[in-house]
């Protein structure tokens, strides 16, 4: 490795290569959400023009990329949203779910790209991400 490389993070990579195959994965990770959870569709009634959907799977990659990198706010983020969504009557096991959700949509995506370093990667993100969330 040269003096201006950094280790690469494998979550990363791999959402570099989710958005090289395929762009924007927001309307298949909700389509795969309601498919598996189709009482939670009701819950973007007034998401029209995908906004909300498309800026709530932002934040989820971002958080991911903060608790894999320097955990400066990703936690904090989801504490404090897991308050705002209690007050419309999400419960909080609803961010476990949304999490994996987006992990087999990815998979999904990648089909025979994706790695047993994908997996175990990921795996380990959601298990440590939910862990951490628990105990806010």
């Amino acid at each position: 490795m040269s003096a201006v490389e950094t280790p690469s993070n494998p979550i990363e990579d791999c959402l570099e290569r989710i958005a090289t195959i395929h762009g924007d994965p927001t309307d298949l990770v909700y389509k795969r959400l309601f498919s598996k959870h189709p009482e939670m569709r009701e819950l973007f009634l007034l998401d029209r023009d995908n906004s909300v959907k498309g800026n709530m799977l932002a934040q989820v990659i971002e958080c991911f990329l903060d608790f894999t990198g320097d955990k400066h706010y990703g936690i904090s983020l989801i504490a404090t949203e897991k308050i705002n969504h209690d007050q419309i009557g999400v419960p909080p096991e609803t961010f476990e779910t949304f999490f994996i959700t987006v992990v087999e949509t990815f998979r999904e995506i990648l089909g025979e790209q994706w790695t047993e370093r994908d997996e175990r990667t990921w795996n380990n993100l959601i298990t440590d991400l939910s862990k951490a969330v628990a105990q806010q």
